[in-house]
């Protein structure tokens, strides 16, 4: 797919001026390039929920089994 054509069906599927998407500079990005143009730094927001029940869930006396 060309620059042109890509341009041209971002502006029929966003109702922008060609230019204005021409401006923006939107280009195709091979997916396995794994390309970030705006690499955030900082450490995902996540939290493993599992790991924080087994560290709240602290046996008071130690239970023996078998």
């Amino acid at each position: 797919m060309s620059p042109r054509v890509l341009n041209a069906a971002i502006a029929r599927a966003t109702g922008e001026d060609v230019r204005e998407i021409r401006r923006r500079g939107f280009s195709i990005v091979n997916p396995s390039a794994r390309f970030d143009p705006e690499p955030d730094q900082r450490p995902h927001q996540v939290i493993d929920w599992d790991w924080v029940d087994r560290n709240r869930n602290v046996a008071v006396v130690d239970q023996r089994f078998g």
